[in-house]
């Protein structure tokens, strides 16, 4: 049976100096921040994931933000290049973490840049953003590495938001969640859902019919309510003022065996 890891990273002391690119800077309550983190991590760990902490990166302000330093395929690691250069010195600790569950790794590298929160994969799908923080070469490198393992990589453009998964994530089953106004090229996905709010286009599965979600989206969690979901609310305020999701505080990796 495969077994269902987390890798998690505690907030750097320096959270609140986190990069932002398309949103004002509010003040971050680096201690709630904390409190908010072992929430989410708790909440993944009551439904079934083990969480594997990353050695912390105290210099590091955004590495709580773990999943941009790392794309998993099944049991391949692919170490991001970040594009936001502060940014680089957080993969280290991930290579490590990785290498010791025994995935197979491979790198991005120059003059590639890569951050994982562009990755989304549904099946054998892998969407890649191509946008302010992973470029043109970073698409070409991830397609040459996970492409021969069977996966269809569909690069998107992305100017309107941070990251792909920025604006977008996906359910069990495929459906895209979004909204329109944040997406370049809606039609690039088959099955589309509009959801109320900006935060609500992000859910982990968390296994069967659990979605995680922010607690700042009540409207979305009913809708999904309503289709047969069960959501799993978290309060990650602090982290969305940095322009965090749910998706961007964890590498999911479903497919390890052990």
């Amino acid at each position: 049976m495969p077994s269902k890891k987390a890798l998690v990273r505690r907030p750097s002391p320096r959270l609140a100096e986190g990069l932002l690119t398309h949103i004002e800077r509010e003040k971050v309550d680096v201690d709630l921040a904390v409190e908010q983190w072992e929430a989410y991590t708790e909440a993944l760990r009551t439904h079934g994931w083990e969480t594997i902490e990353v050695d912390p990166a105290d210099d590091c302000p955004d590495s709580v933000f773990v999943e941009d330093t790392v794309v998993m395929y099944r049991n391949v690691a692919l170490i991001a290049r970040p594009g936001a250069e502060s940014r680089r010195g957080e993969t280290e600790g991930v290579e490590e973490a990785v290498a010791s569950l025994g995935c197979s790794v491979n790198w991005i590298w120059e003059p590639g840049t890569l951050d994982g929160g562009d990755v989304l994969k549904v099946g054998d799908t892998i969407y890649v953003g191509r946008g302010g923080r992973t470029n043109a070469a970073g698409v070409q490198q991830l397609r040459a590495v996970f492409e021969p393992l069977g996966a269809r990589v569909v690069a998107v453009p992305v100017s309107k938001v941070l990251h792909l998964k920025s604006a977008i994530t996906a359910l069990p089953d495929g459906t895209i969640l979004g909204r329109i106004p944040q997406l370049d090229a809606p039609s690039l996905f088959p099955r589309f859902l509009p959801v109320p709010e900006e935060s609500g286009a992000h859910v982990v599965l968390l296994g069967g019919d659990k979605l995680l979600i922010a607690a700042s989206a009540p409207k979305t969690a009913e809708l999904l309510a309503d289709l047969g979901h069960e959501t799993v609310p978290v309060d990650i305020s602090e982290f969305e003022k940095l322009e965090g999701c749910v998706t961007c505080l964890s590498v999911r990796l479903r497919e390890l065996y052990v």
